[in-house]
């Protein structure tokens, strides 16, 4: 289990990132010239933008995307988001491990989510079947059992719109929007940043712990890559002076958040 745990918290690095979120597919938002890729669905035909269909219910916005799943299609069927550039790359932490979208289907079918790394490696999507047809459905997925979970680093989503295993028995089409909530209702877009900032890395003696916008207590300890405590602190200064040059592993507490970030020591 520690060797899981070790090989998770290698691929960590928590930077300042950006995640291009929420993606509302509206003209200087996120999604409407993201480069969407669909597949699995027989000919595969194009994700599409177009005017929202029912501006009446909880979704006002003015274009939403549109997705049709065809009947030869697999049950599967999706579109993906191009790795890097689009969503950007990011990590679950507690404050983006949940993830709402909206949805507008004719049939009641599971919508699934998951997220991918550079490298096309991913942990299985999540999936949740809308209640509601013919009308706007809010639909909220929990990745907080994702948070350092091996690939820790995604650059990459993936939206199931009609999961059914059952298989169709037409084409059925299916808008979606607002993943991660509304542009006028959300924390989140290309300002959002992770809170946490470790430097200077490398580093040779003083490692500063540095948290924008929170004045609580924070605890540090630092691992080897075995998984071995090496120190402790709850300063905002570490000295690890006496340390072996080499790489560790910073994990940091603060709050109802957790994040980790690996250094080296020279």
């Amino acid at each position: 289990m520690k060797i899981i745990y070790t090989l998770a918290l290698l691929f960590l690095t928590i930077f300042p990132f950006a995640q291009n979120v929420p993606i509302d597919f509206e003209l200087g938002g996120n999604g409407l010239n993201w480069t969407w890729t669909t597949f699995e669905n027989d000919t595969n035909p194009a994700l599409e933008i177009v005017a929202n269909p029912d501006p009446s219910g909880i979704n006002t916005s003015a274009t939403v995307a549109k997705f049709t799943a065809l009947q030869a299609g697999e049950p599967w069927a999706g579109c993906e988001s191009m790795h890097g550039s689009d969503i950007g790359s990011f990590s679950f932490n507690n404050n983006n491990c949940t993830v709402s979208i909206m949805v507008w289907k004719s049939v009641i079918s599971d919508v699934g989510i998951k997220f991918v790394d550079a490298t096309s490696a991913a942990q299985p999507e999540i999936k949740i079947a809308n209640t509601l047809i013919n009308q706007w459905e809010k639909i909220t997925f929990d990745f907080s059992s994702r948070i350092g979970v091996f690939p820790v680093t995604k650059d990459q989503i993936v939206i199931f719109p009609d999961f059914d295993l059952g298989g169709r028995s037409q084409d059925n089409i299916i808008y979606f929007d607002n993943v991660y909530g509304a542009s006028s209702n959300t924390g989140f877009g290309n300002e959002y940043r992770s809170e946490l900032v470790v430097s200077p890395n490398p580093a040779k003696d003083l490692l500063n712990i540095s948290i924008t916008n929170f004045n609580g207590n924070i605890t540090t300890e630092i691992f080897d890559l075995t998984g071995v405590l090496i120190a402790s602190s709850n300063k905002s200064k570490v000295n690890i002076a006496s340390f072996s040059k080499g790489v560790y592993l910073v994990k940091v507490v603060y709050g109802d958040v957790t994040n980790v970030v690996k250094i080296i020591k020279y």
